[in-house]
């Protein structure tokens, strides 16, 4: 059998690095369910701590925004054509080899649908740049298309969690995906006892590690609150917790999506100066109730949206917090809740295959998004081409 050989990379929203992957494909002809991939490789390249802070700064307004972007874009293309270039060594593959490149670029606005209407999302990369080093045809902005036809450009990954997680017979299962923003996918199942419950569905249901990271970095000096120790030193706070789920977004019906314009530091302390006496709070409480937040909106929306749900699968980097998988459990107490890698495919390396299948897509002029996922008028082939030489 003809096989296909992609290349998937993802830069999410906790800005700590490239994830790429090297999956292998059947070539096939039709419109027919989507091949399965096989993982074949995987590398994480970390973000020089100075392209973080590049990137970082550029989530809000400041001087020479456009300079410093583009200076960021090309960063970003280098960081990028290194991961691949180690990828392709560990996988004993050439550039030749290769088909296509998915470079999801760096999520640095996401406003859909506001202002004008149309609203922008906005990713760094220049896939120019990318295709030139890698010498690989490269396929990038995924998600201007599904806005420039009124969706919200996001999330992406549901089809393709249909098409690795979604089986006939199997309990009820959602997908739950905790980069910095959370999102969550809902399968169909054999038994939909309605058109809702038939269809592929998700939405960002909320911040994932986004306000944890931002917090934990700022006590303590770490990126991230790791295996979720720190939090579990402390006690969730009710009023703040309280004062956190009434942001209006938590009761959003989807399609909806969000990121950093929404939730930052800068919102955290907005609900922290609604809360008398919080100066005087342990920092690791604050880092407890982030933490049953990301809990607690992931859980409900689960419950609000797909009641049945009885086995949740996770996946992201929220995956590897032990302390925050326990919150969803406790949350869920009908659920089973597992990491991805329970299903056959590592949590870190999820959505970088996800952006595999969507190179796959564009190459085969297929559409990449769901318009009961995103809103949009109708299925749209994501994503624009920078052939390699």
């Amino acid at each position: 059998m003809a096989v296909a050989l992609d290349i998937g990379c993802m830069s999410g929203t906790s800005l700590d690095g490239v994830d790429a992957v090297l999956v292998q494909w059947p070539l096939i002809a039709g419109p027919i369910e989507p091949p399965k991939p096989l993982l074949l490789a995987h590398h994480y390249e970390p973000f020089e701590p100075s392209l973080r802070e590049q990137l970082r700064a550029l989530n809000a307004a400041g001087e020479q925004e456009m300079h410093h972007a583009a200076l960021a874009a090309n960063a970003l293309a280098r960081t990028y054509a290194k991961t691949i270039q180690a990828l392709l060594a560990r996988a004993g593959k050439r550039a030749q080899d290769i088909r296509a490149v998915g470079a999801h670029g760096q999520t640095v606005r996401h406003r859909p649908q506001e202002f004008d209407g149309t609203g922008y999302t906005v990713q760094l990369m220049n896939g120019a740049l990318l295709a030139e080093l890698c010498g690989i045809d490269v396929v990038c902005d995924f998600r201007s298309r599904d806005l420039a036809a009124g969706g919200q450009g996001a999330p992406l990954v549901p089809a393709f969690h249909a098409a690795i997680f979604g089986s006939e017979g199997l309990l009820p299962t959602s997908v739950l995906n905790i980069g910095g923003i959370a999102n969550l996918t809902l399968l169909p199942t054999s038994a939909a006892a309605s058109h809702a419950e038939s269809v592929i569905r998700g939405f960002d249901c909320g911040p994932g590690n986004v306000l944890m990271d931002a917090w934990c970095e700022r006590h303590t000096g770490q990126r991230f609150d790791a295996q979720g120790a720190w939090s579990a030193q402390g006690q969730v706070r009710q009023a703040l917790l309280d004062v956190a789920l009434s942001e209006p977004y938590f009761g959003r019906r989807p399609p909806k999506s969000t990121g950093r314009d929404l939730f930052n530091l800068a919102l955290l302390e907005a609900w922290l100066q609604r809360c008398p006496g919080s100066q005087a709070w342990p920092a690791c409480d604050v880092q407890a109730t982030l933490t049953e937040l990301t809990a607690v909106t992931a859980a409900q929306a689960l419950l609000n949206e797909a009641p049945l749900t009885r086995r949740l699968l996770v996946c992201g980097g929220g995956a590897f917090n032990a302390h925050l998988m326990q919150r969803i459990r406790a949350a869920l107490p009908d659920v089973e809740v597992l990491s991805t890698a329970a299903a056959g495919v590592p949590p870190d390396q999820v959505e970088a295959m996800a952006f595999a299948w969507l190179a796959r897509a564009f190459m085969e002029r297929q559409a990449g998004n769901l318009p009961a996922v995103t809103g949009a008028r109708g299925p749209r082939v994501l994503g624009a081409l920078y052939p390699a030489d």
